[in-house]
């Protein structure tokens, strides 16, 4: 526990994040040590809650919703992230990790779904790179993917401190 306390003391103390509307923390799955300490040591307006529509990274996904909850943290809603496959050549969708397991799972927690995010080479390259594909390919649908999600989450957001 000591080295997630010291997370999150330089994440809140220690960094000069100059001027932002939003810091956006990317943590694993799970209700572990560093979640607990970001969640109680940093002021969070909302946490998302992302996860494939597998049985198994949606039993994740359920605790992770529910430690947030019990820390008071609102839980702005869930990304169903790698939610199909779509062949390059003859557009068949595949569902590979199971169809809608995210929107059953927000029904269960009353929860809303933030968005979809499909399972596209062109993220994976664009990621290898460094270039984000809102970036580097902005008008694709994947880039428009990820502006629909962003653009969720922001609505459900308190107004950025001026």
């Amino acid at each position: 526990m000591e080295r997630a306390k010291g997370l999150g003391y330089i994440i809140s103390q220690m960094v000069d994040w100059g001027q932002l509307d939003y810091l956006v923390v990317d943590m694993p799955p799970g209700t572990g040590d560093v979640q607990l300490s970001v969640s109680q040591n940093i002021p969070i307006s909302g946490a998302v809650i992302v996860s494939t529509p597998q049985d198994i990274a949606l039993m994740d996904a359920h605790k992770g919703a529910e430690m947030f909850r019990k820390v008071h943290v609102p839980v702005l809603g869930l990304v169903q992230n790698m939610s199909v496959f779509q062949c390059p050549k003859c557009k068949h969708k595949t569902h590979i990790f199971g169809a809608d397991g995210a929107r059953k799972l927000a029904q269960i927690l009353d929860l809303d779904i933030l968005g979809d995010i499909p399972l596209h080479l062109n993220i994976r390259e664009a990621s290898d790179i460094g270039q984000p594909i809102v970036f580097s390919q902005p008008e694709s649908d994947e880039a428009r993917a990820y502006l629909r999600v962003a653009a969720e989450v922001v609505r459900r957001l308190p107004p950025p401190a001026q």
